[in-house]
C-alpha cells in the first residue's frame, strides 16, 4: 500500500507543479521582471557593467522555472504521501480526504507560512550577495524550528485529549504552538535589506505571488491526494473483506 500511496503522491506533486507554474507565470514573473529592471537601472546609474547571464531570461522563466517546480512538486508529493501514511488513523477517526486536508493545512502553515512571516521572500535586487549564506541558514533554521514546534503541539494535543476532550486539547495545542513560535520570532535575528528606493508595490505583489504559488501546491496535495488515497484504502479494505459464498 505504501508504494501505491508514494506513486500517487509523486503524481499529485507533478500536477501541483503544473498548476503552480501557471500561477507563477501570471502573478510572479511580472514582478520578477520589474525587479530585474530596477536592478539593471541601479547598476547602470552606478556605472556598473551588465553581467553576462548563464541562462537567458527566457530560459529562466520557462524551462528553468518549470524544471524547478517539477522537482520540488514531485519531491514534496512523495514526502506528503509518507506524512499522510503516518498521520492516517493516528490523529483522529478521520477519513483519507480529511486526513490529507489536515496534513496539507498543517504542512503549509509549518513549512511555509510561519517561516514566511519571519523571513518573507524577496525578488531580485533585494538582499546583499554577501549575506546569502547567512540568510539561507536562518530561513532553513526557521523551518526546522517550526516543524519541531508543530510536532510538539501535536504531541501535546494527543496527550491532553483524553482529559480535556478533542476540542479543548486542540485549542491548548494551538496556544502552545503560538507561544513557542512567538518566542522563536523574538530570539531569531531579523533581516531587512530592502533598498529604500525599491517599489513597495512590486515587493508586496511578489510576496503575495510566492504565497499563492505555495498555497496552490499544498492545496492540490491536500485535495487531489486525498481523493486518490481514499480509492487506494477503500480498495484494500474491499480486498481484505471476506466474501460470502452461498450454499
Amino acid at each position: 500500500m505504501m508504494r501505491s500511496l508514494l506513486i500517487r503522491g509523486m503524481l499529485v506533486g507533478l500536477a501541483a507543479a503544473v498548476l503552480a507554474y501557471v500561477v507563477a507565470w501570471f502573478l510572479g514573473e511580472p514582478q520578477v521582471a520589474l525587479a530585474i529592471s530596477f536592478e539593471e537601472a541601479r547598476a547602470a546609474a552606478g556605472g556598473e557593467g551588465h553581467e553576462a547571464e548563464v541562462f537567458s531570461r527566457t530560459v529562466q522563466e520557462t524551462a528553468g522555472l518549470i524544471t524547478a517546480l517539477v522537482v520540488y512538486g514531485v519531491a514534496f508529493g512523495g514526502l506528503f504521501s509518507i506524512a499522510f501514511a503516518f498521520a492516517h488513523g493516528r490523529i483522529g477517526a478521520f477519513g483519507p480526504r480529511t486526513t490529507a486536508a489536515l496534513v496539507a493545512l498543517v504542512g503549509f502553515a509549518a513549512v511555509y507560512v510561519v517561516p514566511y512571516l519571519k523571513y518573507p521572500p524577496n525578488p531580485p535586487a533585494v538582499g546583499s550577495e554577501d549575506t546569502i549564506g547567512s540568510r539561507t541558514t536562518l530561513y532553513f533554521t526557521m523551518i526546522l524550528l517550526s516543524l519541531l514546534t508543530t510536532a510538539l503541539a501535536v504531541y501535546t494535543g494527543r496527550l491532553l485529549a483524553p482529559r480535556l476532550g478533542a476540542w479543548n486539547a486542540t485549542l491548548a495545542a494551538v496556544g502552545a504552538f503560538v507561544v513557542v513560535i512567538t518566542v522563536v520570532f523574538v530570539v531569531m535575528p531579523g533581516i531587512d535589506e530592502v533598498p529604500a528606493d525599491f517599489s513597495a508595490t512590486v515587493l508586496w505583489r511578489f510576496r503575495l505571488a510566492s504565497l499563492a504559488i505555495q498555497f496552490t501546491v499544498w492545496a492540490t496535495l491536500g485535495l487531489l491526494f486525498g481523493a486518490l488515497a481514499e480509492r487506494v484504502l477503500n480498495g484494500r479494505r474491499a480486498a481484505e473483506t471476506p466474501t460470502s459464498v452461498g450454499v
